[in-house]
């Protein structure tokens, strides 16, 4: 177990830091005490601990309790590393085991501040079967909709890395923390140090966020008013069209208006509950009263180089204009990143908690498939409705994204929207290139925007198979039924947007 350092902040000043003056009240579990030097008889235990008490002025090295982080109420947890290391014993898992269970029987979210070496040798086997008692209890919390976030602090490492850290919704880390499962005595003497830091398990996908700690009160405020508990949220409202660079912003076309006939409802004006209307973001005005309609494309042609118009207002910019506050999940949780998709939740202007998955117009690869299905099932466990955004000229295909397992992390992704309990609510901003665009569109509930198109495959890629020549490339476009407005007809939309 490493040792303590001076400049480490105690399991209390680390509270301290996320409640202010709203305080913290402390809670102990029933005392269950150790027989004489601990379960295994381990000479000189008993005095390290008494040592360890007298240095930090705890009694083992996690403390929990309740109090508030900005407006919102929640478990705290937090790891005294000054006390053996921040080690888990029997006592520990006592302690852990009954935070989790005061999250529970309140329901409240649980805020876990990690500084830990891992499992206490003194205990043997006994101290690490603690982390199967905190990994029932995180089960527990999770079934009953109970969101979990982790401040890993230096160092993490070990079984509490592995159970109370890596195990949360959201993990936050401080930068330069060590975070890893191996400690630094125990991995291979030649290993890589940037692997075992939190930027490093940042570039992995494993941290969401490193938040320097004058930010971190705002970061995890943010987060606890995302993921609640909530109840009975409504649907994720259609975001408003953009306007391509220097064109007037356009208003929402219904299916109606749009001269389809198809009789899919308006933006505005469809079903209760269904999404479908326009989002005021931050507070901008709707779509409906921003200006004349955009025009539709009249070929497939067109729609094709709309959407691949480099002009075009791209996710980042959907995403801006739709929330005033966005908090980013990073990563599949399996060693990848992809930064053509962004995954996370977002707090709309009047306070609504919203889930978004939005790729940015290049192939996704497996990570980022993985990485939406990770937010939906969040979203979905938290009640908290989804938006996808869905713009990509198809899935990777390259020899990388078939070793990382692209089909597995496709089909991943359709069953986790499948499943979704919550409502899901998809824009079609872009390409909507074949299946890898339609495992993020919600069934029954796709809007598209005018500088859109979705096919079950790329024209030039159908004209080729069909030993067509170039020139024709266009015409299949047209067989295809690729445009806006084909699509609303199709009835594989809803509505026109823009």
């Amino acid at each position: 177990m490493p040792d303590a350092g001076p400049d480490r902040a105690t399991a209390r000043k680390a509270i301290a830091l996320l409640t202010g003056a709203a305080g913290f009240t402390e809670h102990r579990p029933p005392p269950s005490p150790l027989p004489p030097d601990g379960p295994l008889g381990w000479a000189g235990y008993d005095a390290a601990r008494e040592r360890a008490s007298a240095r930090t002025g705890e009694e083992e090295s996690v403390l929990y309790g309740t109090g508030v982080v900005g407006d919102r109420a929640c478990v705290l947890l937090s790891f005294e590393f000054g006390f053996l290391g921040g080690s888990l014993g029997r006592q520990t898992g006592d302690r852990l085991a009954a935070a989790y269970e005061l999250a529970l029987a309140r329901r409240l979210p649980l805020v876990a501040l990690v500084a830990t070496g891992g499992s206490r040798m003194q205990e043997g086997m006994i101290a690490l079967t603690q982390l199967q008692r905190v990994a029932a209890a995180s089960v527990r919390l999770r079934a009953a909709g109970l969101p979990q976030i982790a401040v890993v602090r230096d160092p993490t490492t070990g079984g509490g890395w592995a159970t109370v850290g890596a195990g949360a919704d959201v993990v936050l880390a401080l930068p330069g923390a060590q975070v890893g499962f191996a400690g630094s005595r125990v991995r291979p003497p030649d290993a890589d140090p940037y692997a075992y830091s939190a930027e490093g398990q940042f570039e992995a996908g494993q941290v969401d966020a490193v938040v320097p700690a004058d930010e971190l009160t705002a970061a995890v405020t943010h987060w606890l008013r995302a993921l609640g508990p909530h109840e009975d949220l409504p649907a994720a409202p259609v975001p408003r069209a953009l306007p391509v660079a220097g064109a007037p912003v356009p208003r929402a076309l219904s299916a109606a208006g749009a001269g389809t006939g198809a009789g899919a409802g308006t933006g505005a004006g469809a079903a209760k509950g269904s999404g479908a209307g326009t989002g005021s973001g931050a507070g901008t005005p709707s779509a409906a009263d921003s200006g004349p309609a955009a025009p539709l494309p009249e070929t497939g042609r067109e729609a094709v180089a709309r959407a691949r118009d480099p002009r075009r207002p791209r996710a980042e910019a959907y995403l801006a204009d739709y929330f005033a506050v966005r908090l980013p999940l990073h990563g599949d949780r399996s060693g990848s990143t992809d930064p053509g998709l962004l995954c996370g939740f977002g707090l709309r202007g009047d306070g609504q908690p919203v889930a978004y998955v939005a790729q940015c117009g290049t192939p996704t690869r497996p990570a980022g498939y993985r990485a939406a299905a990770r937010t939906i099932r969040l979203a979905d466990r938290l009640g908290v409705p989804v938006l996808t955004l869905v713009d990509t000229p198809g899935a990777a295909n390259d020899a990388g994204a078939e070793r990382a397992g692209a089909g597995a992390a496709i089909a991943d992704t359709f069953a986790a929207v499948a499943a979704a309990r919550v409502p899901v609510t998809t824009l079609v901003i872009g390409e909507g290139g074949s299946g890898g665009a339609l495992a993020l569109a919600a069934p029954d509930n796709t809007h598209v925007t005018v500088d859109s198109y979705f096919s079950v495959i790329a024209p030039e890629l159908a004209a080729a198979i069909l030993k067509r020549p170039p020139s024709e490339t266009g015409a299949t476009a047209d067989q295809l039924r690729l445009r806006p407005q084909d699509l609303v007809d199709l009835g594989f939309a809803r509505s026109i947007v823009g």
